[in-house]
């Protein structure tokens, strides 16, 4: 899928979340890369991590053993590299003279290596999940078994290319391993698009929790698309009431995507005021109703609204979901020749027995089920998808 910012996804399942009826909505949010402005506290949490890799002998040996420039010195004194810092402790980049005392080489106090790895399933994968699971967010072990973990984390787009140590740029799905003294301490689960890199979920060891993996994951996947000129950083899922996640939002410029009109606004200023004061926000919502001097519905008027509604009964358009098309929209759209995959050959909707009679709004039909995926998708994916229903 070259274009999923407006859906989100965990393994092969995409979803799209109704946030006008969410108790705690989830916004997606983006980063241009190379515009990336780092914090004070982001680099101290480098910086610490860093140190503790190298040890406190290492870094007073090397200093002695390769000494810095004068100007090397004061260019690092007064600048912050990303990309040098977050690749300064690896080992492949650690510089390791002989130590003329001991005629050995220097090495530093722990061993620190990073791989891009292939999203499959791994036993050590696995436990170090189930560890930061229970210990981190409390659930109970029995909830996670080794197929649900797999379709969870280990089963999303796939990849090209085949090869890991490929030079080619990556796309698909790919875990980000970090290995400490060669023992697996955490993995970031990245979406690698075109444009954008896309973080999924970390998971970590909880024995190095006051590393902070949530701001060294993040800079370093902020690192990874420039370097590979991915251009854009999404960090997943913003919950503003979410203390936890309000963490990302430290990560500048950072921009929410409207959950109406599908666009890009900062989350400075009049949007985080706003989120402040309600969890549903569409800013494009709010200058239409401005605009046609039309004042915001009442919040008990949409409770009796939703409570009429029963989910299993209706269809998606008369829920007035943000972000869906409508109904007279989906009509709009060349449904008929919407590719259909039966049985390992391409057909179009049309070729479909009754497929001209199917009544659009029915989501028990076909054609009632197929017109509101083409609402959550939207015209661009439709052009570039097809759809699975028989096999």
């Amino acid at each position: 899928m070259s274009n999923s910012s407006t859906v989100g996804g965990d393994g092969t399942l995409y979803y799209k979340q109704n946030l006008q009826r969410s108790c705690c909505p989830h916004y997606t949010m983006r980063l241009e890369a190379s515009a990336f402005k780092s914090r004070r506290d982001q680099r101290k949490a480098l910086n610490r991590w860093n140190k503790f890799i190298l040890g406190p002998e290492y870094i007073r040996r090397a200093a002695y053993l390769c000494p810095r420039t004068r100007e090397e010195k004061k260019h690092r004194k007064c600048n912050f590299d990303l990309l040098a810092a977050v690749h300064e402790a690896e080992y492949s980049n650690v510089k390791r003279p002989v130590d003329p005392k001991t005629k050995k080489l220097l090495e530093p106090a722990h061993r620190f290596e990073v791989n891009l790895e292939g999203d499959s399933i791994s036993q050590a994968k696995f436990e170090l999940f189930l560890k930061y699971q229970t210990k981190v967010h409390k659930e109970d072990v029995s909830k996670w078994q080794q197929k649900d973990f797999k379709r969870f984390l280990c089963s999303g787009m796939k990849r090209s290319p085949a090869d890991p140590k490929s030079t080619e740029k990556k796309l698909g799905s790919w875990h980000q391993c970090y290995r400490l003294d060669g023992k697996l301490i955490a993995v970031a689960v990245l979406d690698l698009m075109p444009s954008g890199v896309s973080s999924v979920y970390i998971f970590y060891d909880p024995d190095y929790e006051q590393w902070e993996f949530g701001k060294l994951s993040a800079l370093r996947e902020i690192a990874l698309a420039i370097e590979v000129s991915y251009r854009y950083y999404y960090m997943g899922y913003y919950i503003h009431s979410c203390q936890k996640m309000r963490y990302k939002g430290s990560f500048r410029p950072q921009y929410i995507l409207d959950p109406e009109s599908n666009t890009w606004d900062p989350l400075d200023g009049e949007l985080a005021t706003k989120l402040d004061e309600r969890p549903y926000v569409s800013l494009s919502h709010d200058r239409r109703l401005a605009a046609q001097d039309t004042p915001e519905p009442a919040e008990n008027d949409a409770t009796e609204a939703d409570a009429e509604i029963n989910d299993e009964e209706v269809s998606l358009f008369d829920l007035h979901m943000p972000g869906v098309l409508s109904l007279e929209e989906v009509k709009a759209l060349d449904l008929d020749h919407w590719l259909l995959l039966v049985h390992g050959s391409f057909v179009h909707m049309i070729d479909l027995v009754g497929w001209e009679t199917m009544p659009l709004d029915n989501p028990q039909s076909v054609k009632g089920i197929i017109a509101e995926l083409a609402a959550a998708l939207g015209p661009d994916l439709i052009k570039e998808s097809a759809v699975v229903l028989f096999d």
